[in-house]
């Protein structure tokens, strides 16, 4: 839930949404069966089109080390995706599996009956994510970064559209595509969707096909090992985080992400992250963690030039963040169900 935290004795009620029964967590690559992906996906406020499997045994143990000043961190020897009994923060919806018996299951419903699939966390938040993304990068392309202190002020259709038209996009975990297809009804044309379960991108690919929107890439890519040789100006999540951070090495995933999305982001541009996982605050955090761990390697003797120029700069900045989402008030504090941040990259 993003925009405020409750332990179990604070909120009984909103725990139930947040974590999963224990008989519910799975890992490994079990597919799971049909009542426990639904009973699953009842069960957590977000449904996202992401997690990941680890191959790579250098990059696991880089962040594996980089995780070893922390408190609660545990060996890299004590992950395992085939452990059998997952941490209370895990669950199966951080696993490929979970994913793709879920696509496969809305691309047959696709073909049966002709439904896009689910749209996650909502039509209203998508829609808030979509004009709001659209206005920050038309003020952006003007050369107006926001102070922190307001929403993007929206233009006029004909400026939007030749200042969107310029701009290159990722979406990861773009899941049936549906965000990619909304962004270019508003202007964005070169537009590129990628996820890991082949599953969600044949959907995507089909609904795209259907709809008419050819100017669509949609590729199979997992984003911490991400195969893409090109850089973009702005990067879309929406859940991917999230469900990253349910997987059993969530910890060292979170890491490996920020490096991958920082080298697919080009300088000047800027990621976009909804969550209903995290906060604000926790987010802006997760960023200034990540920038400090850079700067430590910029100063290592063996850092190489590129990780040398995050010595003075630093990968991402906080640009800005929705205001417009309901909040609540619960003991004493007010909090949101989704969180949607923006970070500029230096």
């Amino acid at each position: 839930m993003a925009g405020m935290r409750f332990s179990p004795e604070e909120s009984p009620e909103a725990n139930q949404h947040l974590q999963l029964p224990q008989q519910q967590l799975q890992t490994g690559r079990e597919v799971a069966s049909d009542d426990d992906r639904s009973v699953a996906a009842d069960s957590w406020s977000i449904k996202s089109d992401y997690g990941s499997t680890l191959d790579d045994e250098q990059r696991h143990a880089d962040a594996a080390e980089a995780l070893s000043s922390a408190a609660n961190f545990r060996p890299a020897s004590d992950y395992s995706s085939d452990k059998d009994e997952p941490d209370a923060e895990t669950s199966m919806l951080g696993l490929q599996s979970y994913w793709d018996a879920a696509y496969l299951d809305e691309l047959a419903n696709f073909r049966e009956h002709g439904h896009a699939g689910e749209i996650w966390f909502g039509t209203d938040v998508m829609d808030t994510v979509i004009s709001w993304t659209k206005s920050l990068c038309t003020d952006v392309s003007q050369g107006h970064i926001p102070n922190h202190g307001g929403e993007p002020k929206p233009q006029s259709v004909e400026q939007d559209e030749n200042y969107l038209s310029c701009w290159s996009v990722l979406d990861i975990g773009t899941g049936n595509g549906l965000l990619l297809q909304e962004l270019s009804k508003q202007g964005f044309t070169d537009l590129t969707g990628t996820d890991y379960s082949e599953g969600a991108i044949d959907l995507a690919q089909s609904l795209a096909d259907r709809d008419g929107f050819s100017n669509i890439k949609f590729l199979v890519d997992d984003i911490l090992e991400t195969k893409l040789d090109r850089q973009f100006q702005l990067v879309m999540d929406k859940g991917t985080l999230d469900a990253i951070g349910l997987h059993p090495d969530g910890p060292i995933k979170r890491i490996m992400y920020w490096d991958s999305v920082s080298k697919l982001l080009a300088p000047g541009g800027i990621l976009v992250i909804t969550s209903c996982n995290h906060t604000k605050d926790e987010l802006v955090q997760e960023v200034e963690n990540f920038n400090q761990r850079n700067i430590a390697i910029s100063q290592e003797p063996s850092a190489t030039k590129d990780q040398e120029t995050h010595r003075d700069h630093p990968p991402f900045r906080y640009l800005n963040h929705v205001r417009t989402y309901p909040t609540f008030m619960f003991g004493g504090s007010v909090g949101s169900r989704v969180a949607t941040v923006a970070f500029l990259r230096s």
